[in-house]
């Protein structure tokens, strides 16, 4: 009789071990769905935007969220292939993200496309009222809130590379023309050289393997000063044109300092890894409940004047005392 008692005693010990152990995984699981889950949606590689998505992820732990404790981030990349953003943004949605987060026009068009209920926080993508993605920055309506890039006046990014290159008569402009901002700021940049007596002609790229060609017809038209207009794809591809720009020995201005820590000449523009860790606060607000559609659209506040001295040298170039005066960064 006292053996069946120890048996029974064993036998509902283990049933309850059993119990407890099913309730954790179960409690586990449920605890593990509810983790907020952000989707990042990039037009280029995981190595051009790493830094940016550190500086998120810094700006969610400045909120208390740790990645991978309670929040996760889905990175999908096209890695320059333009054509998949669509069906990568379709299957970010299908995973049930709850925010998708994107750095540029072409990853917002692809995310706009494929969800209107989905909150989209947007980090440094230009004009979003301009290219009618939001009503306006008080009220953008619908799915679609988050920090705007600001333009740079384009004469004060003339009078900048004049400074470095005050010989300069004739500008290419290189822009992706399937991108709508860059394609009115190539407009912008005519206008604007053509005031100053210089000429500028746009040289268009829309896929990776298309600098090569850009830059031989830009060594045709036998043009002094390059100006990159922004976009994911020169940013992807930033260490591509830096390399490029120096083998044809053309000073250039990039619109922000990651291209000129790969190598070029000179930048001015916003800092996108400010931009990208200021984007948390609107991600945390919407995990928290908030309705994108009444956030308002906020601008960059910080930019950057950066110059590459070592660049200069090998340009033959001389930056002037006062141009180096201005400047936010000198790397040497």
């Amino acid at each position: 009789m006292k053996d069946k008692l120890t048996t029974a005693s064993l036998i509902a010990t283990v049933l309850v071990l059993m119990l407890v152990l099913c309730l954790g995984s179960f409690v586990a699981d449920a605890q593990q769905s509810t983790v907020p889950r952000v989707g990042f949606l990039a037009g280029g590689s995981p190595p051009a935007f790493q830094h940016l998505i550190e500086a998120f992820r810094q700006g969610m732990r400045e909120r208390g969220y740790i990645d991978g404790q309670n929040f996760v981030i889905e990175i999908r990349a096209a890695e320059g292939r333009f054509d998949r953003l669509p069906g990568l943004a379709a299957d970010l949605v299908r995973s049930k993200v709850d925010v998708i987060l994107v750095g540029a026009t072409a990853p917002l068009r692809a995310a706009k496309d494929a969800t209107n209920t989905v909150p989209i926080v947007i980090a440094g993508v230009g004009d979003p009222v301009g290219t009618g993605f939001i009503a306006s920055l008080e009220r953008p309506g619908g799915n679609i809130t988050g920090l705007a890039g600001s333009a740079v006046a384009k004469t004060r990014l003339l009078e900048l590379i004049k400074e470095a290159v005050p010989t300069m008569s004739r500008l290419a402009v290189l822009a992706n023309p399937g991108d709508a901002g860059a394609v009115r700021s190539v407009k912008d940049w005519q206008v604007v050289a053509s005031a100053a007596g210089i000429e500028a002609r746009p040289f268009e790229v829309d896929k990776p393997d298309g600098f090569e060609e850009a830059f031989a017809g830009i060594a045709r038209a036998r043009a002094d000063t390059l100006v990159v207009v922004g976009d994911a794809l020169m940013f992807s591809s930033r260490a591509r044109i830096v390399s490029l720009a120096s083998k044809n020995r053309l000073p250039a201005m990039y619109p922000q300092k990651e291209y000129v820590n790969a190598g070029g000449l000179i930048s001015y523009g916003t800092d996108l890894a400010d931009v990208f860790r200021r984007s948390a606060g609107f991600v945390d607000k919407i995990l928290k409940g908030a309705n994108p559609a009444e956030l308002p659209v906020e601008l960059p506040t910080k930019y950057e004047l950066t110059i590459n001295l070592a660049t200069a040298k090998a340009l033959g170039l001389t930056i002037p005392a006062s141009l180096r005066a201005k400047a936010d960064r000198l790397v040497e």
